[in-house]
């Protein structure tokens, strides 16, 4: 391929290629030949190698030395290369490469030039890739352009203003006196441009904004000229006169009646004559009343008006094409909270719409419909809802699952008609529901005492049937487990009489233990549904205590600590078995601490407070052994559960002195009442000064989220501080890091300090809060206290 080839024989060559390597070799034979070309001092075909370097770059080849070439052709003094030199510029410059500036000059002398062809190559070029700095020194030319008294030029500067204006928003209000008079024209390009630059201007300046929210009356009477007009060829749409100009109208009226009675008002009617007139059988139809839609629910209009948009998207779902059933279903989406009796009246359409074969309308259909869910229509649409759970996909089932629950919850009728349904759900989908079900079924089941007996039957059915379903089989044992007795009395008015015998519910039990379906979550459930058994039967107790002692060698850690727990339960306290393993109390799902079925740390503060009652009255109330770890509220009465993080392993002999002073971590705000300390006055701030011990906070933030706390103790006193330690929580939405202390010794006389690095990090961004407790010996004596710290500096809260 010679060097002079024509651009048509380069691109017939390249596409002649069999593989990319025999491509690459054209591509760079040829490359190579432009290049000298371009170093020729008088060379003549500038823009046509210009023009096949063009195509080199659309390949997705290396271009970049054609740069200098593009500054040199628009410089040209010749259409045919300023043509191509544009266009090279906007494809191959960019406002991030030194060389765009160089054709700054070139397009401020081209857009007062005598032909408004090249005009236009000039307004082009800036609308596509002018940085600011050339929009700075450009925008006066433009606004001068929106005032000339061509047509076509008229609408290339409104489009390049609207450029410059997102670059540089504070131009804005050069273009406004212009952009007004703008309205005025009777081109359809011009008008266009014209909206497109006002639509900027109003959403970025609210003072602008209020400057042409008095152009309504002209934008209804353009709105109305376009809905009325007859037949007109030149912007005719599919029987729609300008539906691009139309739509764009619509959108600014939007803007411009959002929260304003008065815009709102001047706009009704024509809303109203819109949204009837036009035809919706053809795409274009359906665009603009889509944003007439859009429109009336977004601005203050009139009931009447809101209802006839719903109805509007009501047809749409009639609609063949999906694209419009899907953005139909999107809208009633975000209007059904404040319009729901109107969108109520398309209900059973939009179930229809969950038979889709289409994923995406089947999706949206759901969210509607679990939207409309309400205390009047619960029952019917619950059955839908239910039958489309037994043959959705099974990407759709825990998004169903849970829509389902928190429906049942809301507006169930009654508690045996909520726990059928939860049942329900889990018999068809108990593998893809959340965790959370499992606690929170069993609330509600322990809660309605009246249904104790239907339920435990209902589920020992279930649990005979099918053990696949692993949260349906783990509510089925814990109720096996507490309301055994009523299952084996065999009396439930509510459901057919099944005579069970103590083998049968064993065998069940059993067989969950047995099977390779089982979680080891669910086979927890079941060893200790069987051993409360063995406290509601009479005849099966040997049975159960050898099916415990099995498990006692299970390769299941947590299952063998259970069994070798319920057997030492059978051998040593066999006298307190059965108040060890009595019926649950009614569990309190609104009580301090219970949130989705789960016990949050420092959540039992009744109970805490009852056992602090009670040790004041002098009865021994032992304290559970899992609970030493936790600091429990340890910023008590605040709304955020908190994460309790611990400080290095204590010294030796710090366990002695814990026992001296409240046995365990549990009396950690026990007597005291700190005072608050505000830490916000300096980057490093006294937080606590008592007993000789001076503790000092320092904050560095690392990151926007990331916070690095210092804790500095100095010892003031004449005698030194042994077994210093430092403890902390925070909120649990912070995340709590303690690094190793420098020591746990503290010299006398402020010879010596104590450092504690503390790393927070602060996901949510949050107000930071922390409480502290100090513990140290000095002379013979251990001292405890606390200090709680609710702010913090500015370093690192901003």
């Amino acid at each position: 391929m010679s060097p002079s080839v024509r651009l048509q024989e380069m691109i017939r060559v390249i596409r002649s290629a069999r593989t990319q390597g025999e491509e690459r070799g054209v591509i760079q034979r040829e490359c190579a030949a432009i290049r000298a070309q371009f170093r020729q001092a008088d060379n003549g075909g500038r823009s046509h190698n210009l023009a096949k370097l063009l195509y080199v770059h659309m390949l997705g080849y290396p271009a970049h030395f054609g740069q200098m070439e593009c500054v040199r052709l628009i410089a040209s003094p010749r259409y045919s290369e300023k043509r191509v030199g544009y266009l090279g510029a906007m494809l191959l410059l960019d406002e991030k490469q030194d060389a765009s500036l160089l054709i700054t000059n070139s397009i401020k002398n081209d857009l007062s030039h005598s032909s408004q062809y090249v005009q236009s190559l000039a307004l082009c070029t800036l609308a596509c890739m002018g940085s600011a700095e050339m929009c700075r020194d450009l925008a006066p030319e433009i606004e001068r352009l929106l005032r000339a008294s061509n047509s076509y030029i008229k609408k290339k500067a409104a489009l390049c203003a609207v450029h410059i204006v997102r670059k540089v928003p504070e131009l804005g209000e050069l273009f406004t006196p212009s952009a007004r008079s703008l309205l005025s024209e009777k081109n359809h390009g011009v008008l266009h441009g014209a909206v497109v630059l006002i639509t900027e201007l109003c959403e970025r300046s609210p003072e602008t904004l209020v400057q042409f929210r008095k152009a309504v009356p002209e934008l209804v009477q353009v709105m109305k000229g376009l809905v009325m007009s007859g037949y007109s060829p030149e912007h005719n749409v599919a029987g729609i006169s300008d539906p691009f100009l139309q739509v764009r109208i619509l959108r600014l009226l939007r803007i411009l009646g959002r929260n304003d009675d008065v815009a709102s008002d001047a706009m009704n009617d024509l809303l109203a004559q819109v949204a009837t007139n036009t035809d919706s059988s053809k795409t274009a139809g359906s665009a603009v009343l889509y944003e007439t839609v859009l429109t009336i629910m977004d601005i203050k209009s009139e009931s009447g008006l809101r209802v006839l948009a719903v109805n509007i998207l009501g047809r749409f779902l009639l609609n063949n094409d999906r694209n419009i059933r899907y953005i139909s279903m999107t809208s009633l989406q975000k209007i059904v909270q404040t319009d729901h009796n109107a969108v109520q009246r398309h209900r059973g359409t939009i179930v229809d719409c969950m038979k889709d074969q289409d994923a995406s309308v089947k999706r949206r259909a759901l969210e509607l419909s679990l939207a409309l869910v309400s205390a009047v229509n619960i029952r019917s649409l619950m059955k839908e809802l239910l039958l489309f759970l037994s043959c959705c996909p099974p990407e759709l089932r825990s998004h169903t699952a849970s829509g389902i629950f928190n429906a049942a919850e809301r507006y169930a009728p009654s508690q045996r008609w909520h726990i059928d349904t939860i049942l329900h759900v889990l018999t068809t989908a108990g593998g893809d529901v959340r965790d959370e079900t499992v606690p929170n079924l069993i609330q509600l089941i322990t809660t309605a005492t009246e249904l104790h007996c239907y339920t435990v039957h209902k589920l020992y059915r279930a649990l005979v049937t099918d053990i696949s379903q692993q949260s349906l089989v783990q509510v089925a044992c814990w109720c096996i487990g507490e309301y055994g007795d009523l299952l084996l009395e065999g009396e439930c008015e509510e459901t057919e009489p099944v005579q069970v015998t103590e083998d049968d519910v064993l065998d069940a039990l059993e067989t969950v233990l047995q099977s390779h379906m089982s979680a080891p979550a669910t086979r927890g459930f079941a060893l200790t549904a069987t051993m409360k058994l063995s406290t509601r039967i009479t005849q099966n107790v040997d049975r159960i205590r050898s099916i415990v002692s099995i498990y006692g060698s299970c390769i299941d850690v947590e299952l063998q600590q259970r069994a070798v727990e319920y057997n030492a339960l059978f051998r040593k306290y066999d006298h307190m078995r059965a108040a060890v393993l009595e019926r649950m109390p009614v569990i309190d799902k609104n009580s301090p601490g219970h949130t989705n079925g789960e016990m949050v740390a420092g959540g039992t503060l009744k109970g805490l407070e009852q056992t602090k009652n009670k040790q004041e009255e002098g009865t021994e109330a032992p304290q559970p052994a899992a609970q030493v770890c936790d600091l429990l509220d340890l910023l008590g009465g605040s709304d955020e559960p908190l994460q309790p993080r611990l400080a290095a392993p204590a010294p030796p002999g710090l366990g002695a002195v814990s026992s001296s002073v409240g046995g365990d971590l549990l009396d950690l705000l026990g007597g005291l009442d700190p005072a608050p300390v505000c830490a916000s006055a300096a980057p490093g701030v006294k937080v606590y000064e008592k007993n000789g011990v001076t503790l000092t906070l320092q904050c560095d933030r690392q990151t926007d989220t990331s916070v690095t706390v210092t804790l500095v103790a100095s010892n003031s006193s004449h005698c030194d501080i042994t077994h210093f330690t430092l403890q902390a929580a925070v909120p649990k939405s912070v995340q709590l890091q303690m690094k190793a202390p420098s020591g746990d010794v503290i010299l006398a006389d402020g010879l010596g300090q104590v450092t504690q690095t503390v790393l927070l990090n602060n996901p949510n961004k949050v107000s930071l809060r922390m409480r502290v407790r100090v513990s140290f010996s000095a002379q013979g004596s251990t001292i405890q206290d606390t200090v709680q710290i609710d702010s913090f500096p500015a370093a690192a809260c901003e």
